[in-house]
């Protein structure tokens, strides 16, 4: 389900579409998985339009993709999987390598969910509707035979890592927030916001002034996601220090 921007007229008709079908068959609908940017879209047009009965799941706590479900009555439950891929720990496979593997089959991109990866196994989310596919077609990913299983949702591997470090900075506008977890100057972090390529919590912001919080999301065109975990306080100099998560 991809979209062009924050106000894609597509991906806006689908959801006003999937608002009607849920209300007009009272039963649930679900959307294929989305990016966390389309989520954010997704909120937003939603509240917009007086709907209030939603939820998010990607098959596990702290999921990036998810799966949006529109719901009637009462929740049911998610069209989500988990498959396990199991390899020889010495074949060094990616969250790359297992993506292209599925797309080859001819899926869908919007029919997969989170990749975790972690030495000899993968945890792939699906759609339920393409489970039975994907075990009956797939048995090698670039090279490397895999055999596929139901996965274990509380035990899963750690997936794609992040840092963690501390900044100070001389307030918490956006501008000055991206330029200290990026190491550019604040002329390159405005022309960055203003270009259109930075989002506040999935969002695009061109608003260098934009105020960041705790619990904000920061991403940035090729340089990943930054999460504030904390602000920690003032320095002696009256600058502020964050506490930032990476995710490489």
């Amino acid at each position: 389900m991809a979209y062009t921007s924050d106000n894609d007229p597509l991906f806006l008709s689908k959801l006003d579409d999937g608002i009607y079908l849920c209300e007009k068959r009272q039963k649930p609908y679900f959307f294929s998985f989305l990016t966390e940017r389309e989520q954010a879209i997704a909120q937003r047009h939603l509240a917009s339009r007086g709907f209030k009965n939603y939820f998010f799941f990607g098959g596990y706590e702290n999921a990036e993709r998810k799966v949006l479900g529109l719901f009637y009555e009462e929740k049911t439950d998610f069209p989500v999987c988990a498959l396990s891929f199991s390899f020889r720990k010495s074949d060094k496979l990616t969250h790359r390598d297992f993506l292209g593997a599925l797309m080859s089959l001819g899926m869908e991109r919007e029919t997969v969910g989170d990749i975790l990866v972690e030495d000899g196994r993968c945890v792939t989310f699906v759609k339920e509707e393409v489970k039975s596919y994907i075990t009956s077609q797939l048995f090698k990913v670039g090279n490397v035979g895999v055999k596929i299983s139901e996965a274990e949702p509380d035990d899963l591997p750690k997936g794609r890592g992040f840092d963690t470090k501390d900044h100070t900075v001389s307030s918490l506008r956006l501008d000055a927030v991206v330029a200290a977890v990026t190491g550019l100057s604040r002329e390159k972090t405005k022309q960055l916001v203003l270009s259109g390529s930075v989002a506040h919590n999935h969002l695009i912001c061109q608003n260098v002034s934009q105020t960041i919080c705790a619990g904000d999301t920061v991403t940035v065109r090729g340089r990943g996601k930054f999460v504030i975990s904390g602000v920690l306080g003032e320095t002696k100099k009256h600058r502020i220090r964050i506490s930032i998560i990476h995710y490489r």
